[in-house]
């Protein structure tokens, strides 16, 4: 099942999430208590996890919920569902505790920047996090920020939802802490230099590098969260980004170096693991820093990962 957040009518409230409508979830379970006289415990929230595996309170009730509204998709009265065009999608967690994400994951993309990468054996991932503030809603636009206008960048990645408080977990048993998956696009900054006039010091290239992750709305996510029962193996998913309607990432979550399950037991060894953690995988081949190709105001990104769906992005001056 595909889950949304969305605002309506001044209303935040979960949906299930079609390209073409959203059926809300309250407005979902009346319908079904009217047509099957029989009642589900979904409560009336936005908080996806809810509806979630592994320990979604209302995890079972939602998926029967699903497969009901997917199985009467026909016979719904079109009150029930809301063209997804005139909601207002919203990041699929509201405020996750953690938004970890990974630099390096793709031998293309290490190589397409000059670098040599390592084979799994002879590296660990590396991981940086963002701050909430970076969380851009599904069709909301980026912003150049004017502090550094010159050189903006995409980077489409697979986004991991945790569902479980984990630590200490096995890549054997690491999906089962999954709540499901998302688009992320990291977007950076790739020549931020604060203060033109410094001194140079040792760390300095890392910091901007790490800086250039941090401005406000650089990171969308969305439009929503395919569960994990629905995704059995991450490393199958087709990945594409489009700018202005050319490809310029294609791809596959097959070449990550680090899957799914080894950056889950990476991340547990190091620090707790919490339902809401958002973990951004890496990003393949074909950013515009490789070709010099950066993003300017009018410009409209689609990053698609099938099974999952497109998050829009377009690109406005700050």
């Amino acid at each position: 099942m595909r889950l949304c957040r969305f605002r309506h009518a001044g209303q935040v409230s979960a949906g299930f999430y079609n390209e073409a409508y959203i059926v809300p979830v309250t407005a979902a379970v009346a319908a079904y208590a009217i047509a099957t006289h029989k009642k589900l415990n979904i409560p009336e929230a936005d908080d996806l996890l809810a509806l979630l595996p592994p320990d979604g309170a209302a995890c079972q009730d939602a998926v029967k919920l699903a497969a009901w509204v997917a199985e009467m998709a026909q016979m719904l009265p079109d009150a029930l569902k809301l063209a997804t065009q005139a909601v207002e999608l919203l990041v699929p967690i509201a405020l996750p505790p953690k938004l970890l994400l990974l630099a390096g994951n793709y031998a293309a993309h290490i190589e397409e920047g000059g670098g040599v990468a390592a084979q799994r054996a002879e590296t660990f991932p590396y991981v940086f996090m963002k701050p909430p503030t970076t969380l851009t809603d599904p069709g909301k636009p980026v912003k150049i920020p004017a502090v550094s206008p010159g050189h903006i960048d995409w980077e489409l990645e697979l986004g991991v939802i945790i569902g479980r408080r984990a630590k200490g977990i096995k890549e054997a048993e690491a999906l089962q802490y999954v709540a499901g998956y998302t688009v992320v696009n990291d977007i950076s900054d790739r020549e931020f230099h604060p203060n033109p006039q410094r001194k140079m010091r040792q760390k300095d290239g890392f910091f901007d590098w790490q800086h250039g992750k941090w401005h406000d709305g650089f990171c969308p996510v969305g439009p929503c969260i395919t569960s994990a029962d629905a995704i059995l193996d991450p490393q199958k998913l087709d990945m594409k980004l489009t700018l202005n309607g050319r490809v310029r990432q294609d791809s596959s979550t097959a070449n990550q170096i680090f899957p799914v399950a080894a950056v889950i037991e990476f991340l547990s060894s190091i620090m707790t693991l919490e339902p809401g953690d958002i973990i951004s995988t890496g990003t393949p081949a074909g950013v515009g820093h490789a070709t010099g190709t950066y993003l300017k105001p009018g410009d409209r990104l689609e990053a698609t990962i099938r099974s999952i769906g497109t998050l829009v992005t377009p690109v406005v001056a700050e």
